[in-house]
C-alpha cells in the first residue's frame, strides 16, 4: 500500500484533509468517500512531500507520550508493527499524527526498520527516541523499550509543565508591575504634578527626576519599545552563533540563584536520557552522544563530547565525568557504583530520580525567594512616587504656616 493524501468536504462544506493508505487513487478516493467526504484531491505522498511536511509539523510532545505508550501496549498484545501502526493510526485524532504514522508505515513497509523510517520524521522523534527504538529492535525488547520510553516521555512533560506553572506567576506579576509603574509613570503623575510646576517653588530633587522620567517616557516610549525590540531580536541573533552562545550559557551558570536551576534542568535530563537509553540495549558511546542532544546549554554539551573522548580512550564513564568538572559529585559516585557492581542502568535512574527532587526543591526555594523580592521591588518604585507627589505637597503646606 502507498499514502495518498486528499483534501475534502465535510457535510458542512468546511475543507479537510488527511492521509490515507490504498494500493491505487481510486481506492484512496473510495476511503475518503467512505468517511462521508467528497474528495477534492487525491495525490500519492512521495518521499520528498512527507519530508516537507514533517518540516513544517511535528508530534508534541504530549501526543508522542501517548502514541509511544499506545504503540508498547500494541506491540506487548502480540501485534506486528504494521499492525500496531494501523490501529495507531485509525485511533489518532490529530491529523498530524495520522499522516506521520501513515509515512513510517510507507516506509517500513518499502523495507526499513522502524528506527530508520522514524528518521525520516526528526522532527517527531528526537534522536536518543531513535537511538532506543533502534536498540530494542536489536535487542529483541522493543514493547519493553518503548514502555519504559513512555514513561521517561511522561516525566520529563510533568517536570516540564512543572516549572512552567511555577515561573507563570512571577512573570503575570513582572508583567502586571511594568503596566502599573508605567501607567503611573505616563498618566498619573503628569496630571499630579502639573500643578506644582506653574509655581514659583523649588520642586524637590526626586520630584524633579520623576517628571524628567515621565516626559522621558512620553515623549520616547515609541522609540524606546523599537529599542527593546531591537535588542531581543539582536540578542537572538547573536544567541545563534556559537560564541555568544557559550559565553551567555557560561554567564547563565555563575548566576546566583539561577545558576544551579539550570545545571538541575541539564543533569537530570542528562542522566534520565542516558539511563533509559542504556536499560534499552543502546552502547554506551551511542547512549552519550544521544544524551548530548537531550541538554540544552553548551556548557554542559562540551563536557558530554570531553567525556565521550575519554570513554572511547578508555576511561571509565565515572572518570570521564570527572574530569570535566561540570557534573555534581552525586552523580559521578553514583555511576561509579553502577560501573562498578554492573547495575550502570539503576544507579543512573537513581541519579536522575534525586537530581529530579533536588531540582524541584531549588525551584520552590527560588520561587519563595523571587515573590517577596518581587513584591519589595514594587512597593520601592511606588513609595518612591508617592514621596516624589507629596514632598511638594509638605513644603506647601509648611511655607502657609
Amino acid at each position: 500500500m502507498e499514502a495518498f493524501h486528499y483534501e475534502a468536504l465535510d457535510s458542512t462544506g468546511r475543507t479537510v484533509s488527511g492521509v490515507v493508505q490504498a494500493d491505487t487513487a481510486r481506492q484512496a478516493r473510495m476511503q475518503v468517500r467512505a468517511q462521508g467526504l467528497l474528495p477534492s484531491m487525491v495525490d500519492r505522498v512521495d518521499s520528498r512531500a512527507r519530508a516537507q511536511r514533517a518540516w513544517a509539523r511535528s508530534i508534541s510532545p504530549t501526543e508522542l507520550s501517548v502514541l509511544t505508550r499506545q504503540l508498547a501496549t500494541l506491540l506487548e498484545s502480540g501485534l506486528t508493527i504494521e499492525q500496531a501502526l494501523n490501529a495507531s493510526i485509525q485511533e489518532a485524532a490529530v491529523p498530524v499524527v495520522r499522516e506521520v504514522l501513515t509515512g513510517v508505515k510507507t516506509e517500513i513497509t518499502s523495507g526499513l526498520s522502524l528506527a530508520a523510517a522514524l528518521g525520516a520524521y526528526d522532527r517527531s522523534f528526537p534522536d536518543y527516541y531513535r537511538a532506543l527504538v533502534h536498540g530494542g529492535e536489536e535487542s529483541g525488547a522493543l514493547p519493553t523499550v518503548l514502555q519504559h520510553l513512555a514513561d521517561y516521555l511522561d516525566a520529563r512533560q510533568a517536570l516540564k509543565q512543572k516549572t512552567g506553572l511555577a515561573l507563570l506567576y512571577p512573570a503575570l506579576v513582572t508583567i502586571v508591575a511594568v503596566l502599573i509603574v508605567g501607567g503611573l509613570l505616563v498618566y498619573v503623575v503628569p496630571q499630579v504634578v502639573q500643578v506644582f510646576q506653574h509655581s514659583k517653588q523649588e520642586l524637590p530633587w526626586l520630584t524633579r527626576a520623576l517628571i524628567a522620567v515621565s516626559d522621558f517616557l512620553r515623549g520616547s516610549w515609541l522609540y524606546l519599545a523599537a529599542a527593546v525590540l531591537g535588542g531581543l531580536g539582536a540578542a537572538r541573533l547573536a544567541l545563534r552563533r556559537d560564541a555568544p552562545r557559550r559565553f551567555w550559557h557560561a554567564l547563565l551558570l555563575r548566576c546566583p540563584g539561577l545558576g544551579p536551576l539550570v545545571s538541575g534542568v541539564n543533569v537530570s535530563r542528562f542522566a534520565s536520557t542516558l539511563a533509559i537509553l542504556v536499560r534499552g540495549g543502546v552502547p554506551l558511546l551511542a547512549a552519550l552522544a544521544s544524551a548530548s542532544r537531550v541538554v540544552t546549554n553548551t556548557v554542559f554539551q562540551a563536557a558530554v563530547e570531553q567525556a565521550i573522548g575519554r570513554v572511547r580512550e578508555g576511561a571509565s564513564l565515572a572518570r570521564a565525568l570527572e574530569e570535566t568538572r561540570a557534573f555534581p559529585p552525586l552523580l559521578i559516585h553514583l555511576v561509579a557504583n553502577g560501573e562498578a557492581s554492573g547495575r550502570l542502568e539503576q544507579m543512573l535512574e537513581r541519579a536522575a530520580f534525586l537530581e529530579t527532587q533536588a531540582l524541584e526543591r531549588r525551584l520552590a526555594v527560588f520561587l519563595t525567594l523571587l515573590e517577596p523580592a518581587m513584591i519589595l521591588v514594587m512597593g520601592g518604585i511606588v513609595l518612591l512616587i508617592v514621596l516624589a507627589i507629596l514632598l511638594p505637597i509638605i513644603e506647601i503646606n509648611q511655607l502657609v504656616r
